[in-house]
């Protein structure tokens, strides 16, 4: 991939001439280039669990890239400290810290911010960021509701900016490779997908209201979510499993594998039908039992067992979805214990079938077998962790420095158009029952109640404008 990235940027240099008259790109647009040779300054917004990959992934640009992460931006004060070490033992260089989002935003010397936050507050920040002139790379999902993700692609287009969703798989060199392999018709006509996600998940408990911290501007971290009392189990990390917040682990780790699982299908239309259907299983129902004790697990947060949880997504989930030539694309979301799919057996994955075989991506590996056979006809070799790691951030930077949104790996329509996969999942599961969809108009057929789940309602000020 080194080889690769030093190419796109010797070639820019020795074109750039050419380069901006062929692309045409107007006075307004032309200031977003960057020089091979110019630092990009960059903030990273949410520096807890994902936003300390973020940071160390920078860090690990500042020579080849010429990346330098200037500030540091979270509600949670508590952060500061740790987090700026990073940069300053990598870097050399102690970063700024801010809390308020404005105040980064209105830093003319930022070109770009990598948005790590809840997904409730994706779509709002990545508006304003365009709106200010700043390349976005936000995380999945790109956006928490199917509107507001409409309003980003509008904003992204309207601001010139690059944008990058944090599909990291389509920056791994194997998948892409898979991805190939399939589009060749490898394996055939493919006529169904299954995007999986096995990931156990023990009950994150409960917690009275109380106080937030005192380095924690809770009122901004809520944002467009309704007011409610803080609870520790609904805020940092447990966000996730509140509707509120949060998708649940459809709108989590989904994400990542009803990207690939679309994208292998060639499917850059909205599915025409959608159901959804599954539970919370495998926890207490009251305070009876004698409590499990508490465990740290991912999000520097405690989990207890199958302890009674105020969770309000699901633990085990099944999507169906059909598109308009009959293809289908099946989710299964198992949060409990449980067997697991595949040639060697893998909880995160997916899997494509085609009239000749069917083919596997599991851990950035991939493999095809032919009708019935029990080994592989074609493989992927092993790739270097590395080059998964940091290759989606290389891209977002190489896209930038271009100018050329045709770089980015994970722009932001197919974030988007990703991204409504869990979300429609999730709307059939909450009113219990089979949906139609028109792709067209982005809405449901005949299905007000549907519909109104499409957005939410904003609390002032933190509204999603409909002009952006």
């Amino acid at each position: 991939m080194t080889a690769r990235r030093d190419f796109i940027k010797s070639s820019l240099v020795g074109t750039a001439g050419i380069a901006i008259g062929g692309m045409g790109f107007s006075a307004k647009s032309y200031a977003s280039v960057m020089g091979a040779n110019d630092r990009i300054n960059l903030a990273v917004i949410g520096i807890r669990n994902q936003g300390k990959v973020h940071i160390n992934s920078y860090c690990g640009l500042k020579d080849s890239h010429n990346v330098q992460i200037k500030t540091l931006c979270d509600t949670d004060e508590q952060l500061f400290e740790s987090r700026s070490k990073i940069v300053y033992e990598k870097t050399g260089v102690k970063p700024l810290v801010e809390w308020d989002i404005h105040k980064v935003l209105d830093d003319k010397d930022i070109d770009a911010v990598s948005i790590v936050t809840p997904n409730h507050w994706h779509a709002l920040a990545t508006i304003w960021a365009c709106q200010a002139g700043k390349h976005v790379y936000v995380e999945k999902p790109a956006s928490h509701n199917i509107w507001e993700g409409r309003k980003m692609v509008e904003a992204v287009r309207k601001y010139k900016v690059r944008a990058q969703v944090g599909l990291n798989n389509r920056s791994s060199v194997n998948v892409r490779e898979a991805i190939r392999f399939l589009h060749d018709g490898s394996i055939g006509e493919i006529y169904m997908a299954r995007a999986l996600c096995y990931k156990g998940r023990d009950s994150y408990g409960v917690a009275v209201n109380g106080e937030p911290p005192a380095t924690f501007h809770y009122d901004r971290w809520l944002g467009p979510a309704p007011w409610r009392p803080y609870s520790e189990k609904r805020s940092h990390y447990c966000w996730h499993w509140y509707w509120d917040t949060g998708n649940g682990d459809t709108g989590n780790t989904g994400p990542h594998q009803l990207d690939i699982a679309r994208w292998g299908l060639k499917k850059d239309e909205h599915p025409v039908t959608v159901y959804s259907d599954g539970g919370l299983y495998g926890f207490k129902k009251d305070d009876n039992s004698p409590k499990t004790p508490g465990r740290m697990v991912y999000g520097e947060v405690e989990a207890y067992g199958n302890d009674r949880t105020t969770q309000e997504t699901p633990n085990t989930q099944t999507c169906v979805y059909k598109y308009s030539d009959g293809t289908m694309l099946e989710f299964e979301e198992r949060g409990r214990f449980t067997n697991h799919e595949g040639y060697q057996g893998n909880e995160v994955g997916n899997l494509f079938y085609g009239s000749e075989g069917y083919l596997e991506i599991f851990n950035h590996n991939w493999r095809a077998f032919r009708h019935r056979e029990k080994e592989p006809f074609a493989s992927s070799k092993a790739e270097n962790e590395d080059d998964v790691i940091n290759n989606h951030w290389a891209n977002f930077i190489d896209a930038i420095r271009a100018g050329n949104d045709d770089l980015l790996h994970g722009n932001i329509n197919d974030g988007f158009m990703s991204t409504c996969l869990p979300l429609l999942g999730n709307i059939s599961y909450r009113v219990g029952r089979k949906l139609t969809f028109n792709g067209a108009t982005e809405k449901f057929v005949n299905d007000p109640e549907a519909d109104e789940l499409l957005t939410r309602k904003y609390r002032e000020p933190y509204v999603v404008p409909d002009k952006v």
